[in-house]
């Protein structure tokens, strides 16, 4: 299936952030392209704002039944997600899927979102690892908030190269849930993590901020 039209500007402009990075332009060149840039900025902020995902929080059901209600509440947010979304340009991308009760992300980490030299930034690959634990609650039929998230880094993650990130629910104590992951470049351990999430209600949560 061919990308969306939104999904090809994310795409472009998440291949720009990166090439800027990347390469190192002339001064006359740049401020081409800023200004170029400034007019199509100009343009996408000139427009109608979007709808939220969801059109209203009393369309959600509450509480989530099964997994379809919240994979389907998972799909409506993804799209715009910061590791998995494809329509988000500030994202990194990744893909997505599922090996039986295990959520897989992988993901190519860019120039943009270097640590070290080389490396990716170990703050991108926490946010990897907490996205991916979300889809786990998802395919559980779950909507659920990180309590906290103990990260232990192995070793360094390359740029340009995939990371993939395996997370899975480890344990159900009513509200609380247990989730690890392992995250690995090849056949190298990067890192592993545990985290505690606590089931909650979307509605009030997807109703916006409080006021």
């Amino acid at each position: 299936m061919a990308p969306s039209s939104r999904a090809r500007v994310a795409a472009a402009v998440r291949r720009l952030g990166h090439g800027v990075v990347a390469h190192d332009l002339a001064d006359d060149d740049l401020e081409t392209i800023a200004d170029e840039l400034e007019g199509i900025v100009a343009r996408v902020t000139a427009s109608p704002r979007r709808r939220p995902p969801a059109d209203s929080p009393s369309d959600l059901p509450a509480p989530l039944e099964d997994e379809r209600d919240a994979m389907a509440l998972f799909a409506s947010l993804a799209g715009d997600a910061v590791v998995a979304g494809e329509t988000n340009p500030l994202g990194l991308g990744a893909r997505f899927w599922l090996e039986e009760d295990t959520a897989v992300v992988e993901a190519v980490v860019g120039p943009a979102f270097a640590g070290a030299p080389g490396r990716a930034h170990g703050g991108i690959l926490v946010t990897v690892i907490d996205e991916t634990m979300g889809s786990v609650l998802a395919h559980h039929g779950l909507f659920a908030l990180t309590a906290w998230l103990h990260v232990t880094f192995v070793a360094a993650a390359p740029l340009g190269q995939p990371v993939t990130t395996r997370a899975w629910l480890a344990a159900r104590d009513g509200r609380k849930l247990t989730i690890q992951a392992r995250v690995q470049a090849g056949d190298t351990l990067v890192a592993e993590a545990e985290a505690l999430f606590v089931a909650v209600d979307p509605r009030p949560f997807l109703a916006g901020p409080p006021r």
